[in-house]
């Protein structure tokens, strides 16, 4: 088994294991670690096959890496914004859950 191998059949795992984080669980603080879970999936495979072009003799690709750096920002950036709104969901709602209800059309 070689490396390129390896590292696509861990994203794989990765992949699989966030998106049966973000169906399987309610918790939205578990839902954003479950969706950043896959995400790392995604990334750990881009550069595995951005490191298999550059193994097989191509030469080493900037851009590739250029992306993967790029996404790993904003991911991050993507995770504060979601956990700083599930913080202020907290604050005003006393809960992070939202309701299973619709409101009525007069709370409107």
């Amino acid at each position: 088994m070689n490396d390129a191998l390896l590292y696509g059949v861990a994203a794989a795992i990765l992949i699989g294991l966030g998106v049966f984080g973000l169906i399987a669980n309610i918790a939205p603080l578990r839902k954003i670690l479950a969706f950043n879970i896959a995400g790392t999936g995604v990334f750990l495979l881009a550069g595995a096959v951005a490191r298999r072009g550059a193994a097989a003799g191509f030469g080493g690709d900037p851009v590739p890496q250029a992306l993967l750096i790029t996404g790993i920002v904003v991911a991050f950036s993507a995770t504060a914004l979601a956990v700083a709104l599930l913080l202020r969901l907290h604050a005003v709602a006393g809960d992070v859950t939202l309701a299973e209800t619709p409101p009525a059309s007069d709370d409107i």
